[in-house]
C-alpha cells in the first residue's frame, strides 16, 4: 500500500504534462514536452549561474549588483554592466526555444531583474513541499502519504547542488537542501520505525546523525528505533554519546525534548 502511493505521488509530481519542468539539483536542465534544455547549452558557465540563481530567488525581484555580485564575486570585470547584459541576452535566447518568452522569462524593470516562470515545475520547491507535507501526515498518522512524500524529498534534496562552485549563496542552497533531506530521512525512520522494519528506520536516523551530529532530533530518532527493535541497551548508548558529544564541544546537556526519549527507554 505505501509502495503505490508512492508511485502515485511519483507519477503526478514527475508527469510530463506540458508544463515547463525546471531541475536545479543534479544536472541543470529546463523541460518543456519533448524540449530539453541541459546545463551545458544554458549560455555557458555564466549563463547557468545567472539561472540558478534567479531561479532560487523568484519571484522576488534581484538588483543588478547583487547578480554581478553572483555571478563574478570580487572577481567582476570592468565592465560588468556590459557583461551581465550579454550573459542575460543569452539566457533569454535558450528560455525561448523551450517557449519562454518575455513577459514569462527574465523581466527587468528599474535596475532588477527578475525570473518568471509561469506554471513551472521546480524540483527544489517541490522537495521543500513534500518535506512539509511528508512531516504533517505523520502527525495526522497517515503513514502511506509520510512515506511517499518523504521519499520525493529526499530523492531531490539529495542530488548535487553546483558542485563545481564554491560561491556562498550557493553554500547556502546547500545547506537548505540538506536540511531538506535530513527532515525527509527522519520521517521515513519514524515510518519505518512504526511500521516495524526496524533497520530501516535505525538506518534513516543513522545517516541524518552522520550527517548533523547536532541534530538532537536525529538522535532522538535513533533511540526509538532501537529501542523499538528490541536492542534497548543500543538506544541507551546513543544518547551517552549524544551526551558526551555535547558536553565536550558545546559544554551543554541535550535538551529536555531528547533527555525525556532517553528516560522513556530507560524506565521500560
Amino acid at each position: 500500500m505505501i509502495a503505490t502511493a508512492f508511485g502515485a505521488i511519483l507519477a503526478k509530481s514527475w508527469r510530463v504534462d506540458g508544463a515547463l519542468r525546471v531541475y536545479l539539483c543534479g544536472s541543470v536542465a529546463i523541460e518543456r514536452g519533448d524540449r530539453l534544455v541541459r546545463d551545458s547549452a544554458l549560455a555557458g558557465p555564466q549563463g547557468r549561474l545567472l539561472f540558478v540563481f534567479l531561479m532560487s530567488r523568484s519571484p522576488q525581484p534581484v538588483s543588478k549588483t547583487d547578480l554581478v555580485h553572483a555571478l563574478w564575486g570580487a572577481s567582476a570585470p570592468p565592465s560588468a554592466d556590459t557583461a551581465l547584459n550579454a550573459v542575460i541576452s543569452k539566457l533569454r535566447r535558450v528560455l525561448r526555444t523551450v517557449d519562454v518568452d518575455e513577459p514569462d522569462g527574465i523581466l527587468s524593470d528599474a535596475g532588477t531583474y527578475r525570473l518568471a516562470l509561469t506554471s513551472s515545475w521546480v524540483d527544489v520547491d517541490v522537495a521543500r513541499t513534500a518535506a512539509d507535507r511528508a512531516e504533517g501526515a505523520v502527525r495526522r498518522g497517515d503513514l502511506a502519504a509520510a512515506w511517499a512524500n518523504a521519499n520525493v524529498a529526499a530523492a531531490i534534496a539529495r542530488q548535487p547542488f553546483l558542485p563545481d562552485e564554491s560561491r556562498l549563496w550557493v553554500q547556502r542552497q546547500r545547506e537548505m537542501l540538506a536540511r531538506v533531506w535530513r527532515r525527509a530521512a527522519l520521517v521515513l525512520s519514524e515510518v519505518s520505525t512504526r511500521n516495524q522494519e526496524y533497520e530501516l528506520g535505525i538506518q534513516h536516523a543513522w545517516e541524518v546523525a552522520q550527517a548533523e551530529p547536532f541534530d538532537e532530533l536525529a538522535c532522538q530518532a535513533l533511540m526509538k528505533a532501537h529501542a523499538a527493535a528490541g536492542n534497548r541497551a543500543e538506544a541507551l548508548r546513543v544518547y551517552a554519546r549524544c551526551r558526551k558529544l555535547f558536553r565536550d564541544e558545546l559544554g551543554a546537556e541535550p535538551s529536555e525534548q531528547t533527555a525525556s526519549v532517553f528516560l522513556s527507554i530507560l524506565r521500560t
